[in-house]
């Protein structure tokens, strides 16, 4: 209501940070609350490590899924992997179905006091895309997890929107990956 509705025009998109929205939702957890189980310990072990952040090898983050019930399907790529010793070299859980990319850990650059929380994907990503849309009366809304090694579609309002475009759009990551702090921009076509 405050930074977005005021400087919308009829065609333009909202892009916004899946970050915001799983906070909003309540898909944030203080590290230091996270139980963190045996299991959990030995998979994040098989994880990559991202040279540029702790990524899903934190095993605070790590252990996020088993406390949604989400294991079994986010761990299906280690066991059809199992057998091809694989494990690392893969990236097998940065690939499940963008739920195991969107789980983003603590970070200095987010604002207190999410700096000290882990925090899962959006739950139904385009359902809130769409009310988002509705509400605002924009042309569309993309839920999107950018960062400085790539991007990803979550969500979007309607099936029109070129998830192609959207990507495009943010190749170079234009709300930032540290200190600008920015969940939305509005994304406008010049003539």
């Amino acid at each position: 209501d405050r930074y977005v509705k005021p400087y919308l025009e009829q065609e333009d998109m909202i892009f916004i940070s899946e970050k915001i929205i799983a906070i909003s939702q309540g898909r944030a957890f203080d590290i230091d609350e996270i139980k963190v189980s045996p299991l959990a310990n030995f998979l994040c072990k098989f994880v990559y490590k991202s040279p540029y952040g702790i990524g899903l090898a934190a095993r605070g983050r790590w252990n996020l899924p088993s406390v949604i019930s989400a294991f079994p399907r986010f761990c299906s790529p280690l066991f059809a992997l199992l057998s091809q010793s694989r494990l690392a070299s893969a990236g097998c859980f940065k690939n499940c179905r963008g739920c195991g990319r969107a789980i983003d850990g603590p970070c200095d650059y987010t604002l207190p006091p999410y700096n000290h929380y882990a925090k899962l994907a959006p739950k139904d990503p385009d359902k809130v895309a769409a009310m988002l849309r509705e509400y605002t009366g924009c042309k569309a809304v993309v839920v999107m997890d950018a960062n400085d090694i790539g991007r990803e579609i979550l969500g979007v309002s309607s099936p029109e929107v070129d998830i192609e475009l959207c990507k495009e759009i943010f190749k170079d990551n234009p709300l930032g990956q540290a200190s600008q702090q920015t969940p939305i921009a509005i994304v406008r076509k010049v003539s």
